[in-house]
Order: structure tokens, then C-alpha cells, then sequence
């Protein structure tokens, strides 16, 4: 089913943050297990369309790799280089979170991508049980529950970090995360609460979904692509973050985009009823591509 762009835009645009406290990061690891490899597969076909029928289309495996939370069973999957592209330098690992829509082909195809540029790629499952939810019934009780009750969703995120530092790939490696829309927000707060990583990059973030207590950051850089017209990121909700992240002592890089709203990466945004809100912006997206992956060439052989 092709999701409703306008009506989920709006229902994440709706949500308000709790401001009850929160548990530091270290206590929301309460319950977690991780399977093994649960399958190995070739993850070509998750290449988005523009990209298929190049040669590098080997150049990544993709193995699914469970794990919990609490009791919720979460499917994440490893996208890791292959041949040409497991040779190259020592690059940053990213853990990649989803968007709204869960851990969807368009979620792998971008982890193939960077695994092809030699990064390997953890994509989590917040949602759980590999959901991808299209419908506002089916996506405004998720985001809701998770603004509503913190401790689970950064839980979550810690869960899939945890599994990722399970995985052989990832040995040794400086970590970055990677995440659009509802995942640029899940990232922030990951680091806002205590999160100790090489850097975040978060790609059309619902800044309107953060909490602004940032009194026990974590560490990292952070690079930001935001739309100048998006809803979700006003200049007001820019400026407090940017405020935050200064007082922190962040390094950090704000990208802003003219002419650009919500959800500008996803070619589901392409015939939106509502430009004004949200729709693809291919320039902008591939800005944002070459912003993201110049990050992650610094984070992989920091000059500073």
C-alpha cells in the first residue's frame, strides 16, 4: 500500500513531546537478547531502481539478525561490503534507524548504498517484528507511544546498538548514526540522553519531536539536512537545537535547503498533495547524500 504522505505528515506533525524525566541510557538495556544470524541473502534487490543493473550491484550481503526489547521480538538486518568494497579503508559503521514507515526497502536500499562505499550498515527495528506500518491508524499510535514514553524508544535504539556491537562486522570500528525523519529524531535523542558515538546525521529530523533538556549529553559530531521550509523544523525548533548543541560543546554542521520541505528524500513524497508540507526534492536529496557521506569520510579519518 502506498502510504498517505499528507495525513501521516500531519499526524507526526500533531504529536507533542512528554516532558516527564527520563532514564539515562544505562538503564535502558533491562531486557534485551540477540539471535545469530537468522539469513544470509543478497541484497541487490533493494537497490533502489536508479541503481540496479550497475556492476557494483554485488558489492553487499545482507543477514537478518534478531534481537528484544523487553520482550518485543525486533528483526534488524547487517548490510556489510562485499568484494571490492570490503577492501577498502577502515570506514565509520553506521547504525541506520528507520523512518516512520519502519525497516522498509527503501531503509535497505539506502544501508546498500553506504555498504557499497565500504561502511557496513546495521538497520534497527524500532517499530519491531520488521513492521512498516502505511497508514496514519497504523503510524500515529507508533510515534505517539514512543514520544510518550521515552525510556522505551531510546531502550530501542539501545537494543539495536547493542546488537550491533554484537556483530563481527562492526569490530573496531567508530560508529556513526544515520537517521531520516523519525529516525533523525530517534538519533538526536539517542545523544541528547548520554549516547557516546563518533557522530550523528540526521536527515529531515521532526525536530518538533525532541525534548530540550540537554543537560547529561552524549558525544559526537553532528551534521543536520533540513529543509529551510519544513514544518517539522522551523527556525525557531533550529535555533533552540543549535543552541543546545553549542552549549554541549557539539561539534556540528546545519545544512539548509531553499525551497524544501518535510520528507524531501523519499521518492514516496514525489506526488504529494501538499508540497507545502511535505515533497521530494531530488536536488536536495542528493545534496544531503553527498553532505551524509562527506560526514562519514571525516568520522572515518578525522583531519581534526
Amino acid at each position: 500500500m502506498v502510504p498517505n504522505f499528507r495525513i501521516v505528515c500531519e499526524t507526526i506533525y500533531r504529536i507533542t513531546c512528554n516532558a516527564t524525566p527520563f532514564a539515562p541510557p544505562k538503564s535502558w538495556l533491562k531486557s534485551y537478547t540477540i539471535s545469530p544470524t537468522v539469513s544470509d541473502h543478497r541484497v541487490a534487490h533493494a537497490i533502489p531502481p536508479t541503481q540496479r543493473g550497475r556492476a557494483h550491484v554485488t558489492q553487499a550481503a545482507g543477514r537478518d539478525v534478531e534481537y528484544q526489547h523487553e520482550g518485543t521480538r525486533m528483526l534488524g538486518l547487517v548490510v556489510a561490503p562485499q568484494g571490492e568494497a570490503a577492501g577498502r579503508f577502515a570506514a565509520v559503521a553506521v547504525l541506520l534507524i528507520h523512518d516512520a514507515f519502519g525497516l522498509s526497502e527503501e531503509m535497505i536500499g539506502t544501508a546498500t548504498r553506504l555498504a557499497e562505499a565500504g561502511h557496513p550498515v546495521f538497520l534497527a527495528d524500532v517499530w519491531g517484528e520488521r513492521a512498516t506500518p502505511s497508514s496514519v491508524t497504523e503510524i500515529g499510535p507508533l510515534i505517539g507511544g514512543m514520544a510518550q514514553d521515552r525510556n522505551r524508544w531510546l531502550g530501542r535504539v539501545a537494543a539495536a546498538h547493542a546488537a550491533l556491537d554484537a556483530q563481527p562486522e562492526f569490530a573496531g570500528r567508530p560508529l556513526a548514526l544515520l537517521g531520516y525523519c523519525f529516525g533523525g529524531s530517534s538519533a538526536l535523542e539517542y545523544l541528547r540522553t548520554g549516547a557516546h558515538v563518533a557522530g550523528v546525521a540526521a536527515v529531515h529530523p521532526g525536530l518538533d519531536l525532541l525534548d530540550q533538556d540537554w543537560s547529561t549529553p552524549g558525544s559526537g559530531a553532528v551534521l543536520l539536512a533540513i529543509g529551510a521550509d519544513d514544518p517539522m523544523a522551523t527556525p525557531d525548533m533550529r535555533h533552540r537545537l543549535e543552541e543546545h548543541l553549542s552549549s554541549a560543546g557539539l561539534d556540528h554542521q546545519f545544512h539548509l535547503y531553499s525551497g524544501t520541505t518535510h520528507a524531501f528524500t523519499s521518492p514516496k513524497a514525489a506526488d504529494s498533495p501538499q508540497p507545502e508540507v511535505f515533497a521530494h526534492n531530488a536536488r536536495s536529496a542528493a545534496r544531503a547524500w553527498v553532505a551524509t557521506t562527506g560526514f562519514f569520510a571525516e568520522l572515518s579519518a578525522p583531519a581534526f
